[in-house]
């Protein structure tokens, strides 16, 4: 007997889950023929793939290099799946794109605006993701681009420059700082009260690495793990924040305020996975998107 799809799959559901009843569960099939189709692939290949130690299993060290291979040969079908659906006419299809969140607040609406008037015969997968995430799920296929900063990428990951994002203090009507004439030292910054987001954005770890290499200790009265939330906190309160300008450019009730020494700038990048097909809908998107950055500059 030669291996089959069913046992690739039921064997990386059986790794990924370490137990043969949540596997079962989740491939809708019930565990002893789980047991035995796993078994018929360990005959087939002549090796054993799972160590059974009581309640657990885990790949031996064959099962994990067989597995390794299995991940890509689904990878590899799915994408052949997709190259004989898709249609170069744009008349139909599918993308799967993944932002970090800052971006959410001020890209990804006219950017997928825009994309869905020119072929609204698409259809959008728009999730937001950590950067980390982002690149995981290109590896995985689970994605077919990711909009992210630049930086130190996995292996596997294209990266493509699109445009430079500012950061600036950013205040509400209620700031006393609002219509300030000038940059504002990031001296003064201690002697404010502020709002940040959250420690697991990136966002925040760029603007914390700021304050440290300025020796500056702002006091923090609020920290949100949530954009939106941040931004209508700001915009009703005396609390300032640091935000890419943009954001604060599409809101009415915030202003830009720039400091001095200014945040370093980010690169913003379209990130994709090397030497994978592309379909008609994402190389329609990456020309959409880098003609925007262009425009930009």
């Amino acid at each position: 007997m030669k291996p089959e799809l069913r046992h690739l799959r039921y064997l990386l559901a059986v790794a990924e889950h370490a137990n043969f009843t949540r596997a079962a569960e989740e491939l809708r099939i019930a565990q002893p023929t789980l047991s035995q189709q796993i078994k018929q692939l360990e005959k087939a290949v002549g090796v054993q793939l799972l160590e059974r130690t009581g309640r657990t299993v885990r790949l031996t060290d064959a099962g994990a290099t067989y597995a390794d291979y299995a991940r890509r040969a689904l990878r590899n079908l799915a994408a052949g799946e997709r190259a004989v659906l898709d249609v170069r006419d744009l008349s139909r299809g599918h993308l799967r794109l993944a932002v970090t969140p800052t971006f959410t607040a001020y890209l990804t609406g006219p950017l997928v605006a825009d994309f869905h008037t020119r072929h609204p015969g698409i259809t959008l997968d728009v999730r937001e993701l950590p950067q980390d995430r982002v690149e995981t799920d290109l590896l995985a296929d689970r994605l077919d681009l990711g909009i992210a900063f630049s930086g130190a990428h996995l292996p596997g990951i294209e990266a493509t420059a699109l445009f430079t994002e500012a950061l600036s203090l950013v205040v509400g009507h209620h700031h006393p700082d609002t219509g300030a004439p000038g940059p504002l030292p990031v001296t003064d910054l201690g002697e404010r009260q502020l709002a940040l987001l959250s420690g697991d954005f990136a966002t925040r770890r760029h603007i914390d690495q700021y304050f440290a290499e300025h020796h500056v200790r702002p006091r923090i009265a609020l920290e949100a793990n949530s954009i939106a939330a941040l931004t209508e906190i700001v915009a009703r309160t005396p609390l300032a924040t640091v935000l890419p300008d943009a954001i604060a450019h599409d809101h009415t009730r915030l202003t830009p305020i720039p400091l001095t020494p200014a945040l370093p700038s980010r690169t913003v990048t379209l990130l994709r996975r090397e030497s994978t097909y592309r379909s008609a809908a994402a190389h329609a998107f990456t020309q959409q998107v880098t003609q925007w950055a262009q425009a930009l500059t």
